[in-house]
């Protein structure tokens, strides 16, 4: 009698779509503060731990399924396909943000970025106008980059997950 394995697909796509909501929630949250363009280490840290959180979670509901085993190459594959799947909706809503929500996101990020610049001291003038022009005028490279950092960050945490979570099925 042959146990049927759970579906890796599945598992990510569930576990993606809840983070993804939740990462939504958090930026709606953000917006409505208007705190979404900050420059605040703890919103960075607060996505951190919930991406975490929910990878860990996903992982640990598919051991469960699994009949208490798991090896590091399927934590590995849930925490990058979960990852994938929030990236995904992240992209989206950060599309939503700049072009329906906020049509002056964009100007504001660019904004936050010369007043830093600014503070810092470091550049001169026509190289915080060109910094600020490169960031308006090159935005949309951030949506690809969303998904990237998303996939690494997944695979990172999959990967501890899988170390701690790895239990292998017996030979016999």
């Amino acid at each position: 009698m042959e146990e049927t394995q759970p579906k890796i697909g599945k598992f990510s796509l569930n576990y993606g779509l809840i983070l993804g909501v939740i990462g939504v929630i958090f930026g709606v949250m953000l917006y409505t503060m208007d705190a979404h363009t900050s420059r605040d280490s703890s919103n960075t840290i607060i996505s951190l731990v919930m991406t975490a959180a929910v990878i860990t979670w996903g992982i640990w509901a598919f051991r469960k399924a699994n009949g208490g085993y798991l090896n590091i190459g399927q934590a590995v594959k849930l925490g990058a396909g979960i990852a994938l799947i929030s990236g995904i909706i992240s992209v989206i809503y950060t599309i939503f943000l700049a072009n329906v929500l906020d049509p002056e996101f964009i100007t504001k990020i660019a904004e936050a970025g010369k007043a830093a610049a600014i503070e810092d001291g470091r550049m001169s003038s026509a190289q915080i106008e060109q910094q600020y022009e490169g960031t308006i005028n090159m935005f949309w490279i951030s949506y690809p980059v969303i998904l990237i950092f998303s996939i690494i960050i997944g695979l990172v945490i999959g990967l501890i997950d899988g170390l701690i979570l790895k239990k292998a099925k017996p030979d016999y």
